[in-house]
């Protein structure tokens, strides 16, 4: 049994101990929000938060953050797109096919919360594991900016 408290409630999981965190997520605790990509860490479409920082939870093992940490999905970012990162992506209408778009969000509200008034560096930086097929890189900056304020 583990005990990992998923945006802010503990749960105990009956799980293996080598499940990913992606899977305890989706399969488990039923937050499908965070998406399957590649499974190896390179893309960010399973980016969730440990403790404010962006992790990739399809390859670390749920028992790595079993420790007291707090794990934030997206649906724990906001229960309804008020975060101002989904907001800021809905009124630049970022999305196209939308699956990387989570992870994108995750990546982008865990650069806010370190760096509020991000430079085109940092968010480029911040973001740069973040893949999207679509290309809509220039969208994504434009609304980091927005959600900070700045644009």
């Amino acid at each position: 049994m583990l005990t990992l408290n998923i945006n802010g409630k503990d749960q105990e999981l009956d799980v293996p101990a080598d499940m990913p965190l992606l899977w305890v997520l989706r399969d488990v605790v039923h937050l499908t929000g965070t998406k399957f990509g590649c499974g190896m860490a390179q893309c960010g479409a399973c980016t969730v938060h440990v403790d404010g920082a962006p992790l990739r939870s399809c390859i670390t093992p749920a028992t790595a953050v079993s420790h007291g940490q707090k794990i934030l999905t997206i649906e724990g970012l906001s229960t309804d797109g008020s975060h101002p990162v989904q907001q800021a992506w809905a009124e630049l209408d970022v999305v196209q096919c939308g699956y990387c778009q989570s992870g994108q969000i995750m990546s982008a509200a865990a650069l806010l919360a370190k760096i509020p008034q991000p430079t085109d560096s940092d968010i480029d930086q911040a973001l740069s594991g973040n893949i999207c097929r679509c290309g809509t890189y220039p969208r994504i900056r434009a609304a980091v900016k927005r959600a900070a304020g700045m644009g």
